[in-house]
């Protein structure tokens, strides 16, 4: 009898032990941290007030989501593209604020339905050096660049993968660097992301896009497998929130606002 008192006496021991523990946890995973693409505006790019935080369209419906739902989203600069993704990926940083959804990377991370936006990925090329394009297929025996670990959509990656010659750099910059010194032919990126940086390098009048998109894809969030918050309560809250946010006109009215703010950054008008 003693022993079995003192069986009961140590389980209660160690479930008082755990509860702090519990809410501990679940008070942490009230403060999530996201980052993306810091090359991407008008969706992402670095506060020049604050370079270790992500600012744009992706970055303010995120935290509007984690208002609606009481959690607090602290969005960080978490290097270059490539190197972000691997954050998420490996969980220091639990999500992914506009992700492309391939099976592969559906492997790796859970995807919150629906997708928040719909961008656009375009060829770009050099004004002097345009060349006829209407399908995928005319890509072909050109020499392209695009980003590491980038995505244009499922159906387009396979057909590059096994069709064109596309060199992989790890910034948005460097690929247009390439193109403009005729290191390749053209560069497959976001169309409004791309007209950003092409004004931001000052080549806007040098560099062009070409019709019709190579894709059009839905970004969405992404939460690391590796996060401990990464719970199905949380991602049944994100997409059932998410829902009602894509129905209305909040996305398209906050990318219009970051459009007119990273021009107004650009033109150093002050905020």
């Amino acid at each position: 009898m003693v022993e079995r008192c003192s069986g009961r006496a140590l389980l209660l021991s160690f479930c008082l032990f755990l509860l702090p523990q519990a809410a501990l946890a679940q008070e942490v995973c009230r403060q999530l941290t996201a980052t993306g693409n810091p090359e991407y505006p008008p969706y992402l790019w670095r506060d020049p007030q604050n370079p270790q935080q992500l600012i744009g369209a992706n970055a303010d419906l995120l935290k509007h989501l984690g208002q609606a739902l009481g959690l607090q989203v602290n969005v960080v600069y978490g290097g270059p593209w490539s190197r972000a993704q691997e954050q998420v990926r490996t969980g220091r940083i639990d999500i992914l604020a506009g992700y492309f959804l391939t099976e592969a990377r559906a492997q790796r991370m859970d995807f919150v339905s629906p997708p928040f936006l719909m961008t656009p990925s375009v060829v770009w090329v050099r004004q002097d050096a345009a060349f006829t394009y209407r399908t995928w297929a005319d890509l072909q025996g050109h020499n392209g660049g695009t980003l590491v670990n980038n995505s244009y959509g499922q159906q387009f990656d396979d057909y590059a993968r096994g069709n064109l010659k596309l060199e992989a750099v790890p910034s948005a910059r460097q690929a247009f660097e390439k193109l403009l010194h005729k290191r390749n032919d053209y560069v497959i990126y976001e169309q409004y992301p791309g007209m950003a940086l092409a004004r931001t390098l000052g080549v806007d009048t040098q560099l062009r896009s070409l019709e019709p998109p190579v894709s059009s894809e839905g970004l969405y969030l992404a939460l690391s497998h590796a996060s401990p918050c990464n719970q199905p309560k949380l991602r049944e809250q994100l997409a059932q929130k998410m829902k009602e946010i894509v129905a209305g006109p909040l996305p398209a009215r906050l990318l219009a606002q970051n459009l007119e703010r990273w021009h107004r950054q650009q033109a150093g008008v002050q905020p």
